[in-house]
């Protein structure tokens, strides 16, 4: 994948909103020490966690007990 966009990500998550959720979670989950689940080559950990949201490697967890 040459370049990774809101689009791709946007097919796998329901909207911009938890797509920002969603990266900024996973970018959270590589930094205190997760291992990627796509290749990474010199990207910074935004983009690869956006690569893993775009290659549907990462899912958005609904909590359908919350009041």
């Amino acid at each position: 994948m040459a370049r990774v966009t809101i689009e791709d990500c946007l097919k796998n998550v329901p909207s911009r909103f938890a797509l920002v959720h969603m990266a900024a979670q996973r970018v959270r989950q590589v930094r205190e020490g997760a291992d990627f689940l796509v290749k990474s080559s010199k990207n910074e950990d935004v983009v690869t966690a956006l690569r893993e949201i775009a290659a549907n490697k990462v899912v958005l967890k609904i909590d359908t007990n919350r009041e």
